[in-house]
């Protein structure tokens, strides 16, 4: 396999503090602040399938907050956001309304989908996020779909597909880089490349791992970034959401990152399939996106320990008290099925 990504994926590489010169101080503790109510938020789901109270499976993507906050930071409610089966993130960084999403990975009717879609089928369309699905690449035909009704109407939104590597491999995939192309469409393909998909690495499935390749052959524009670097994504997708908005066509953004937690619940495995070692864990997990941003911070000045403290007492405190209240929220009444499902 070539390694087209050269140092991006390298564990060993990007533990430095990030650059934050001549970024916005609020703007940096607002992202920072929501990395750590997104972790905190999935700790807790790991937690609750731990324990047995939640009866489906949790896809997790501790480690890669970096990339939903950075993309968020650019996109309006107007936008059509589409994600996959590991999108808590990018639903959270929409609308933290994390007690909403406990309710809702627990069944409860308080849920973002009244208790329907569990972890996977999420849905917040006020605020631009409008659905997930466990289908790998399943949304992805979708959200060029909503970028060309956007485009048609005027409305000045775009469409925004989050995938994986592994989502790559799905023809549908190639067919929707082709039709955004082709019809000129408001569209952005945010690539999460963690390096596997399931429990296979890149090496054994792609003659190369870099996945922004297939931007090139369809003739998008492209950035390829560090996705553990949140000032660095919220940047390179500005100036890419900024042409797509002037009518510059789609773009693709592909950000190499990796998620902590193995393919499926709270297990930390070391053995997803093949060729994942501890020190690899250990290393990426010290290029933590929430560590390297608060570092830049407290080193500048505008961010201390003590402040730092502070929040994740306010937020465990808030994350207790949320996930208390949806474990005591109602189930929905045995006729929501058919309310709900046949209209």
């Amino acid at each position: 396999m070539k390694n087209d990504l050269k140092e991006l994926s390298d564990p060993i590489k990007f533990h430095s503090p990030l650059s934050i010169e001549n970024y916005s101080a609020e703007s940096l503790r607002e992202m920072l602040k929501l990395m750590i109510l997104i972790r905190k938020t999935e700790q807790q789901l790991a937690l609750g399938r731990k324990n047995g109270f939640i009866g489906g499976p949790v896809h997790l993507g501790a480690g890669q907050e970096a990339v939903a906050v950075g993309i968020s930071e650019n996109l309006r409610k107007t936008d059509r956001v589409f994600g996959g089966h590991r999108s808590h993130s990018h639903l959270l960084a929409l609308n933290p309304d994390f007690y909403k999403l406990f309710a809702e990975v627990l069944g409860k009717k308080t849920g973002f989908s009244k208790g329907m879609g569990g972890s996977m089928h999420l849905y917040d369309k006020s605020n631009g996020f409008y659905g997930s699905v466990p289908i790998v690449a399943g949304t992805v035909s979708l959200a060029v779909g909503s970028a060309m009704a956007a485009k048609i109407n005027k409305t000045n939104d775009i469409g925004v597909a989050y995938l994986g590597d592994g989502a790559i491999e799905e023809g549908v995939v190639h067919e929707s880089f082709n039709l955004a192309k082709i019809q000129k469409a408001p569209m952005l393909f945010v690539i999460e490349n963690n390096l596997f998909a399931s429990h296979m690495h890149i090496s054994l499935r792609q003659p190369s791992d870099m996945t922004s390749r297939f931007a090139k052959a369809n003739d998008i524009s492209y950035k390829l970034i560090d996705g553990n670097d949140v000032v660095a994504v919220a940047k390179a997708s500005e100036e890419l959401i900024k042409g797509m908005r002037n009518g510059n066509g789609p773009a693709l953004i592909e950000l190499v990152t990796y998620r902590w937690y193995g393919h499926v619940d709270w297990r930390d495995d070391i053995d997803v399939g093949v060729d994942r070692s501890l020190e690899d864990v250990v290393n990426w997990k010290a290029r933590d996106p929430i560590l390297r941003l608060s570092k830049a911070m407290i080193e500048d000045g505008m961010w201390s320990e003590e402040q730092e403290k502070t929040l994740h007492c306010v937020f465990d405190t808030k994350i207790k008290d949320a996930w208390e209240r949806a474990m005591n929220d109602p189930y929905p009444s045995p006729d929501a099925t058919l309310k709900y499902v046949y209209k």
